[in-house]
């Protein structure tokens, strides 16, 4: 997916997406619109720095589709909670 861009601009998109994502949480109102947009920066940094910096993108197929899958439900999960924070509530009670 990133492979055309040198490790440099990535490592440059990577401080600007982290530098979108702080001014977000620091700025913006909190809502869904940017529990999605945080959640989203999460997602595609994750996957540059799997395939780009851990050097995964030629790796075991199964061991890269395990570290991809958790980039996209981490982010998912923030979202849900965001979304259905009852039901996830319910869901964790110890009793």
């Amino acid at each position: 997916m990133f492979e055309r861009f040198s490790i440099d601009h990535i490592w440059l998109f990577l401080m600007l997406l982290t530098l979108i994502s702080a001014a977000l949480a620091e700025t913006a109102t909190p809502g869904l619109l940017t529990t999605a947009a945080i959640a989203t920066i999460i997602a595609i940094k994750g996957r540059m720095i799997i395939d780009r910096f851990m050097e995964l993108a030629t790796a075991n197929r199964h061991l890269r589709f395990a570290m991809r899958l958790y980039f996209y439900v981490i982010p998912l999960l923030m979202v849900m909670t965001w979304a259905f924070p009852e039901v996830i509530a319910r869901f964790t009670r110890l009793h």
